[in-house]
């Protein structure tokens, strides 16, 4: 299976033989998607944090508390398990999503930090975190953990949908300060090339898929069949449900 994504958007690649993204590949990525975040991050002013996101109940302070959470329990098995008992009692008697109490506790934690403490606090965990989610024992990562669409696997969960938050909550702050979106090929290509190959193994349909953009490639799935033309930003959008969507583009990839 390959792992490269051809700069030569003209070519087209087999989604069934695109290797998922592993531990090895994720540090990389991960340290440039940190690397990226924290740049954007950088630039805003303060009114920039207030603003709202796609994310309902969080403007841009809220989203990377919750950002800089994830990455202190990725860090930490202690600050992990903190964050999963207390989550799990939140939801309790509820039939809300373990993610959705673990997400409140992370931004209640740390909603008393200005913004520059939340960019500096994450921008010191980040490595560690990176180094916390490689580290990951190969019996740990065989285990199904509770995901909001189902049962994940928890290496796919260290390596590739922490990955993924982190890209569309960047994607997310910049819809919401209308700021400019740094995507290459190299980088955004790969994340946005594996949510594709995942999302066509769980629908399972002959499908032709062209995305554009600079984060975008022409892709095919059993032979190809229905076609489907989008940006390849707004494809993850709509797998992700912050976008209005139906047919294939209706099922859902973790974020």
């Amino acid at each position: 299976m390959t792992r490269h994504i051809p700069q030569d958007t003209t070519m087209t690649i087999d989604l069934g033989s695109l290797a998922p993204i592993d531990r090895d590949e994720m540090v990389g990525l991960a340290t440039t998607e940190y690397a990226r975040l924290l740049a954007l991050l950088a630039g805003l002013d303060d009114d920039d944090w207030q603003r709202p996101t796609a994310c309902d109940a969080w403007d841009i302070r809220r989203m990377v508390a919750h950002l800089l959470g994830a990455a202190e329990a990725n860090a930490s098995m202690r600050e992990n398990t903190a964050q999963l008992l207390r989550g799990r009692r939140r939801v309790r008697g509820t039939d809300r999503p373990l993610v959705d109490g673990i997400n409140e506790v992370q931004v209640a934690d740390r909603n008393h930090l200005s913004p520059t403490e939340l960019r500096e606090q994450l921008e010191a965990i980040a490595p560690k975190a990176i180094r916390g989610r490689y580290r990951t024992p190969a019996v740990m990562r065989r285990a199904q953990v509770p995901g909001p669409l189902g049962p994940i696997r928890l290496g796919h969960l260290v390596d590739v949908v922490y990955l993924r938050d982190q890209w569309m909550h960047r994607v997310d702050v910049v819809r919401a300060t209308g700021g400019e979106l740094e995507l290459t090929a190299e980088h955004d290509g790969r994340i946005v090339a594996d949510v594709a190959a995942e999302w066509a193994r769980t629908h399972d349909q002959p499908v032709s898929l062209t995305l554009t953009g600079p984060a975008g490639g022409r892709f095919t799935h059993r032979g190809g069949g229905q076609s489907l033309h989008l940006d390849a930003v707004d494809f993850c959008l709509a797998l992700s449900g912050r976008q209005p969507a139906e047919g294939l583009l209706a099922v859902e990839v973790v974020f």
